[in-house]
């Protein structure tokens, strides 16, 4: 019963690593790549700055499961909020920086 959620948390550990260099030059270009990509990695790492509330919340309650249920809570609202969203932002800004590569010419 353990190994489940095991695999599954193995199974998405780390496409972050590989999806927020890719994402962000696809959707901001190459020039601020770098820039845009420590950004994310930040927020990351900011993010950790929760762990003394999970660590909390799993003190007072004996179990891990409320972490686990907020944490799924976080991950679902993202996606959601990825598809209704950002998807539709990134289409226009794409589409923006499409146009302008023809207009004027440039290497895109």
């Amino acid at each position: 019963m353990v190994r489940a959620p095991v695999r599954l948390r193995v199974f998405a550990w780390g496409e972050i690593y590989s999806l927020f260099p890719s994402t962000c030059t696809d959707t901001f270009g190459a020039k601020f790549a770098t820039t845009n990509a420590g950004l994310l990695y930040t927020a990351k790492g900011t993010a950790a700055l929760l762990v003394p509330v999970a660590n909390y919340m799993q003190q007072s309650s004996g179990t891990w499961d409320a972490v686990f249920i907020v944490a799924a809570g976080a991950n679902i609202l993202a996606s959601l909020l990825a598809i209704a969203l950002l998807k539709p932002w990134r289409r226009t800004v794409v589409a923006a920086f499409a146009g302008v590569c023809l207009i004027h010419q440039v290497g895109c």
